[in-house]
């Protein structure tokens, strides 16, 4: 698996771009911006973007998204009605209105996801929103805005629940070998058995 990250506006989110080497395809993990960077990464590597993979409906994660019929938007059903509401938001950080994005797939639980003969497998993690997910793919967990290193989602926003967030960290989570690299929405890098001995929140 090659993977690649770009940070990006409005307030610096971690997008990743997962390719399979052998098949070429690839899926971005969150779509924050525009960023031209991303398809050139793309034509250089010879890939083929197939999934955009969303973490979650606010719209620091989905503004940069171009709803195009040969790449699938994978959310939860759950965060529909929070997508649905992104240019509420948009103005605030100096943004234009977007085109509410199509979602294409909707995913539960459980849910495999295929890169050539790759698996993405969605874990189910609300909390931060209702509709929350991590997707996990070769011992890494894309994890959204569930945890960060050495902390956790906000809740206070629509749909969040501390204690939901709590318990998702902890029984889905947590559960996963410790030596699981954390790749999050924003921030840096981390681990489920870094987490697990100095996240406070938990």
């Amino acid at each position: 698996m090659i993977l690649k990250t770009f940070i990006e506006p409005p307030i610096g989110n971690n997008n990743y771009l997962i390719v399979d080497e052998e098949s070429g395809e690839a899926a971005l993990v969150d779509c924050s911006a525009r960023d031209e960077n991303i398809p050139l990464m793309i034509k250089e590597l010879g890939a083929k973007l197939k999934y955009i993979l969303l973490t979650h409906g606010h719209f620091d994660h989905v503004a940069g998204i171009r709803n195009n019929p040969e790449v699938k938007t994978v959310m939860h059903e759950d965060d529909l009605g929070i997508l649905s509401k992104v240019n509420t938001y948009m103005p605030m950080f100096g943004m234009p209105e977007m085109t509410i994005p199509r979602v294409d797939v909707f995913v539960k639980d459980g849910d495999i996801l295929k890169l050539g003969n790759f698996e993405i497998k969605v874990i189910h993690t609300p909390g931060h929103t209702q509709g929350g997910i991590c997707y996990l793919a070769d011992s890494k967990l894309f994890s959204g805005d569930t945890i960060f290193r050495e902390s956790v989602g906000r809740c206070d926003l629509e749909g969040g629940n501390f204690d939901q967030i709590v318990e998702s960290i902890e029984n889905k989570i947590f559960t996963l070998p410790e030596d699981t690299m954390i790749y999050p929405g924003h921030g840096k890098i981390t681990s489920v058995g870094w987490e697990k001995e100095h996240n406070n929140f938990m």
